[in-house]
């Protein structure tokens, strides 16, 4: 009996299923069915004088398992991210509306109530103010705290200038500042925002939301998630 042509009887069928992807890389249909039929066909038509040995048969075996395990293991792991990114929208739809503490120095503020955040002060200060700018960079206010223990410090701003009159609502920027180690130097604040909207990663990427007065934020970013 002759051999096919294309189907040796000496050479792997997994180089074969590898030919074959390499096929269906330029737009040909290969899959495991068309990998079993390579193995039937080689079986069919190996050299009768000198027959396939059964460990060489077994082997082959195993390579369609493994071909076929993989398959499953890429469609699983599709199948999860198509999850994760599902409850990535179910989590997104939750946060839009409400407001986050996020590390900025800008905050949409309504002058009409008191503005409510916090500072993070890495060792004890005898010292620490916050100057406050409006849209324009012109300061128009300072919260001072005076001496303050290493940590987290709140303050709170009346929405007032320095003559007592209350300023329109708007964007501000805090600029938080405290002496230590003999310098002035500026700090880290925590300040409230409100969600506009969210954006989905792609491909499993970090989930960003959308603040009002601020931009885009990654979610891992957020320190706090209020009402």
């Amino acid at each position: 009996m002759s051999t096919t042509s294309g189907v040796g009887g000496t050479g792997s069928i997994l180089d074969q299923y590898q030919f074959g992807k390499d096929r269906e890389a330029k737009g040909e249909e290969l899959g495991k069915n068309e990998f079993l039929e390579l193995l039937v066909a080689q079986m069919n038509n190996q050299n009768p004088l000198e027959p396939q040995e059964n460990g060489e048969f077994i082997g082959q075996l195993a390579q369609f398992s493994t071909v076929e395990g993989v398959e499953k293991l890429n469609s699983s792991m599709e199948t999860i991210l198509s999850g994760y990114q599902s409850s990535q929208a179910l989590q997104a739809s939750s946060l839009v509306g409400r407001k986050v503490i996020v590390p900025t120095d800008k905050a949409v503020v309504d002058t009409s109530e008191t503005f409510k955040a916090s500072l993070v002060l890495p060792t004890s200060s005898s010292n620490v103010f916050v100057n406050i700018y409006d849209s324009t960079g012109a300061s128009v206010s300072r919260v001072n705290l005076g001496q303050q223990q290493a940590g987290n410090v709140s303050f709170m701003w009346d929405g007032k200038d320095a003559s007592g009159k209350t300023l329109p609502p708007g964007t501000y920027k805090f600029e938080a500042q405290a002496t230590y180690d003999g310098e002035t130097k500026g700090l880290y604040t925590l300040l409230p925002a409100n969600v506009d909207s969210v954006t989905l990663g792609q491909n499993g990427g970090e989930l960003m939301l959308n603040l009002a007065g601020i931009g885009s934020i990654g979610l891992s970013q957020v320190q706090v998630i209020g009402q």
